[in-house]
């Protein structure tokens, strides 16, 4: 995984380069966990990555709620800047 750092660039637009950043870095995530748990052996590891991945997947459905969110509230700004035109 990259150890990267992200800059911010502020030029969203209906949605939030740094949560798409985020989410990108928790799918690869959890790719990763899934390709280790396809090799691994040991059920504790077993049960402790799949318990790692189930928390990735829940951070990664808040992400998406939160650019859902993010992407409504932009369309509804841009709905009443357009009705003044």
């Amino acid at each position: 995984m990259e150890s990267g750092l992200f800059t911010c660039q502020h030029i969203c637009k209906n949605s939030c380069a740094s949560i798409n950043e985020a989410l990108r870095r928790e799918t690869a995530a959890v790719r990763f966990y899934e390709s280790v748990l396809e090799n691994c052996n040991s059920p504790e590891i077993k049960t402790f990555l799949t318990e790692l991945m189930e928390e990735r997947r829940v951070a990664i459905l808040k992400m998406i709620q939160k650019l859902n969110e993010i992407h409504a509230r932009s369309q509804v700004i841009d709905g009443m800047i357009s009705s003044f035109d």
